[in-house]
């Protein structure tokens, strides 16, 4: 008779050891792929995209005497003074001093030149705004011209942490005041750590 009720317990163990190893095992998450995280992502950015340009197009419309050029970065510029006897444009490992403002695409200024002051970069060797990076390729010395950079030539969805929000397009105007071709004096600049995409101001 003692043999039944144990029978019964190892019995009833098993079953208790079955149970809970089945509801230990490791449950698949809920979430969504990645392929399908990306292609959200990707129409998100084509409708901002497409909706900066709307706002950046209606600038260039309202003003007809001035003739925009649309860059192969995806902004645009026009010259307020323009150098046509000048040749010379800055290359990787020149030095340039330049001063510019930054505004908003209703012409509100965010930062004035006079507060940001003359600016010292070594062509393609420190980190400033992505759009500016490239556009200060197209200038001469003694040139000024005025930049309508998207978003994401500018301070993309993050912002600077200050006046500029996330997402927001920018106006600068931009005067090269100088070039120098000495390419040694480049280890002597501060290099400013890269943080995707953003310009650390002075």
């Amino acid at each position: 008779m003692n043999k039944i009720p144990k029978i019964l317990i190892c019995l009833v163990l098993t079953l208790f050891f079955l149970i809970g190893c089945k509801q230990q095992q490791a449950r698949m998450p809920i979430s969504q792929s990645s392929g399908v995280f990306l292609k959200k992502s990707a129409e998100r950015n084509k409708i901002l995209v497409k909706k900066e340009e709307k706002q950046i197009d209606s600038i260039i419309k309202s003003n007809p005497n001035i003739k925009y050029k649309s860059s192969k970065k995806g902004y645009w510029y026009s010259y307020n003074v323009k150098k046509e006897n000048d040749s010379i444009f800055p290359k990787k490992g020149d030095i340039v001093t330049f001063e510019y403002d930054m505004k908003d695409l209703k012409n509100n200024t965010i930062y004035s030149k006079q507060e940001l002051g003359v600016q010292t970069y070594a062509v393609d060797k420190q980190n400033i705004l992505i759009g500016l990076r490239d556009g200060i390729k197209l200038m001469k010395t003694g040139e000024t011209v005025t930049f309508l950079f998207p978003s994401h030539s500018a301070y993309g969805y993050h912002g600077d942490d200050d006046r500029i929000g996330i997402n927001e397009p920018l106006i600068c105007v931009v005067t090269l005041i100088d070039i120098k071709k000495e390419t040694a004096n480049v280890s002597k600049l501060p290099i400013e750590n890269p943080t995707e995409n953003l310009e650390n101001r002075p």
